[in-house]
């Protein structure tokens, strides 16, 4: 590790050297999908291993200090050092011809920027499967834990709309270099073909999960005044109690609130 760049704090950087952990990530759909893309592989470390699988490989790195890395196991012209934030997907796909391909995203994601991220891959409906590393309290958002009551979040909702979830992999931080001060978990997730809420209508119901969950442990019905014409309508069409708390609710709950909410 010590031929490394070091590790740029700004950009959220710790590098993953734990063989265990690799192996689990870079095989996770490698039997499934038609393309890679690796959002952020810095130096290469799990690059290495997917360029293994024989797929045609691309990736998206903002610092260019890991150009000669990378070069070493993705073709030039499949690097792209550009921010995955403001990356233009669609142009993309479109120039590279990947629309109808399975694409299998992998990623470390810095943490500063995971949330925004993830939301941004919902999007991308190219994208079939994910493999990707959070901090823990951020990942555990994103599926459900079992046994858990009033889990329910907007990270969860909008996760578990398009993608099926689960848990990858429990990640300490002496696996990383430098340690970062959290622990990290890696999440799997394969899209549904289906998703009850279209991507067409994802910055509706964005907004719709931001209100109901910007005071997740308040009445819905307090939440929901002054969004709404009349809280006692919108609750007489539902069996739903405006008592309910925006955290204890079920998918299906949040499906019939937002079919009520955008009606």
């Amino acid at each position: 590790m010590s031929k490394l760049p070091r590790p740029n704090k700004e950009l959220g950087q710790h590098f993953l050297k734990d063989k265990s952990i690799i192996e689990a990530i870079t095989n996770d759909f490698h039997s499934e999908c038609d393309v890679i893309i690796e959002i952020g592989p810095g130096p290469a470390i799990l690059t290495r291993a997917l360029s293994s699988h024989n797929k045609e490989l691309y990736v998206i790195e903002k610092d260019t200090r890991f150009n000669d890395l990378l070069l070493e196991c993705v073709k030039e012209e499949n690097i792209f050092f550009e921010d995955a934030l403001k990356f233009d997907w669609q142009t993309f796909l479109e120039e590279k011809k990947l629309q109808d391909k399975k694409i299998w995203l992998v990623s470390n994601l810095p943490y500063n920027v995971s949330a925004p991220l993830f939301m941004s891959f919902q999007k991308v409906h190219a994208i079939k499967f994910m493999s990707l590393m959070f901090q823990k309290e951020v990942g555990e958002k994103t599926y459900f834990k079992d046994n858990t009551k009033n889990q329910m979040g907007s990270l969860l909702a909008i996760s578990n709309n398009y993608f099926k979830s689960s848990l990858l992999s429990k990640v300490l931080p002496g696996a990383f270099n430098p340690p970062p001060k959290v622990d990290s978990v890696v999440i799997s997730y394969t899209r549904f073909e289906s998703p009850r809420v279209g991507i067409d209508q994802f910055a509706k119901f964005e907004q719709f999960l931001r209100t109901i969950f910007r005071f997740k442990r308040k009445q819905l019905g307090s939440v929901l005044k002054g969004n709404v014409d009349s809280i006692e309508d919108f609750f007489a069409k539902t069996k739903i109690k405006r008592e309910t708390r925006a955290e204890a609710l079920s998918l299906e709950e949040i499906y019939e609130l937002f079919n009520l909410y955008t009606h």
